[in-house]
């Protein structure tokens, strides 16, 4: 493997010039049970090092805790990263296990407040919508989140797990320059709607959960059995029981593929989601989370592998094998509202 820095592309035709492949900072401080910070603040030099510079986090994550946890490792490479963060999901004080989604002015306004000063920065390089909220009409919430782009507070607009309908009304409001989705192997439902759209707006797809939550490297089979209690991957339908018994076979046409190139299941994972970008000719940045250096070796030494188009057919019919959905309740998902 080697240590050469990995390439950059255009967040869509609005958005700033990235990695082609970012970092998903989640499991830093929230969802994959206990972890180690040292380790992950060298896993975010060794990132960097990499030519990583797009870091995703959200005021969710940890309770606020994951941005706290970045902000002195944006602080030290202000001006070689870019951050990307996000609001929508509330949590309620008196029962922190819940989120409430929210999504009108003001409740917008006090979030970004607090993001900034947790990530201690002047302004956030990409604002995410986390979550939608039916009940708040899409253009008064982007209204604001435009009004913070006017005040300096935010450089570029982001939305997460909306629609093709939603991208084109937010998009009419202000330009949008990414939509984050779940796109992976196992998960392709975004491109019947949402990724036609984004590519006739410009807009880039940030594709999170390329590895599939991990399932597709084949670090765990069944999530009961081999994850920790406080790791919320155990209340995901695909990842227990007779769908985690069923998605485990899919792994062997990932197998034969890894083997032909002398790479890991997961960065043929991660291969496959890279070359989407010419498949649905847009870009798409995929954000694989880790908390691990030598995983972010692996990770972007994945953007120098080329699948054929043998290899692509091989793997293209594996989502439709999958059992289970993707979340619990799809409800606020894209695919649950298109």
């Amino acid at each position: 493997m080697t240590d050469g820095r990995i390439t950059t592309a255009k967040l869509g035709d609005h958005g700033p010039e990235v990695s082609v492949q970012g970092l998903g900072c989640m499991g830093m401080s929230f969802g994959y049970g206990p972890s180690d910070a040292d380790a992950s603040r060298a896993t975010l030099e060794r990132a960097l090092e990499l030519g990583v510079t797009f870091y995703d986090t959200a005021d969710a994550y940890g309770a606020g805790e994951n941005e706290r946890f970045l902000a002195p490792f944006f602080k030290a490479h202000r001006d070689e990263v870019v951050i990307a963060t996000k609001f929508a999901l509330s949590i309620p004080p008196d029962d922190p296990t819940r989120r409430i989604i929210r999504n009108d002015p003001p409740y917008i306004r006090q979030a970004v407040e607090a993001s900034l000063k947790r990530l201690d920065v002047d302004a956030i390089d990409l604002y995410y919508m986390h979550r939608r909220d039916v009940n708040v009409p899409i253009e008064e919430s982007v209204g604001t989140m435009a009004d913070l782009v006017r005040e300096g507070k935010v450089k570029h607009l982001g939305l997460s797990e909306v629609t093709a309908g939603e991208l084109r009304a937010a998009h009419a409001v202000h330009p949008i320059a990414a939509v984050q989705s779940e796109w992976s192997l196992f998960s392709r439902d975004i491109e019947t709607h949402v990724v036609p759209a984004a590519r006739e707006l410009g807009v880039a797809l940030v594709a999170y959960s390329p590895l599939g939550r991990g399932f597709l490297t084949g670090s765990f089979t069944d999530a009961d059995q081999d994850l920790s209690a406080g790791d919320f991957r155990r209340q995901q339908p695909r990842f227990t029981g007779d769908n985690a018994t069923a998605n485990a076979t899919l792994l062997e046409l990932i197998r034969s593929v890894a083997k032909a190139h002398d790479a890991t299941l997961g960065q043929i994972a991660l291969a496959w989601a890279q070359q989407q970008a010419t498949i649905h000719d847009l870009p798409v940045i995929p954000i694989p989370g880790t908390r691990k250096p030598s995983r972010v070796e692996e990770n972007t030494a994945a953007t120098r592998i080329v699948l054929t188009g043998e290899q692509l057919d091989l793997l293209d019919g594996i989502a439709a094998q999958v059992a289970g959905t993707r979340y619990a309740d799809m409800a606020f998902t894209s695919a649950g509202r298109e």
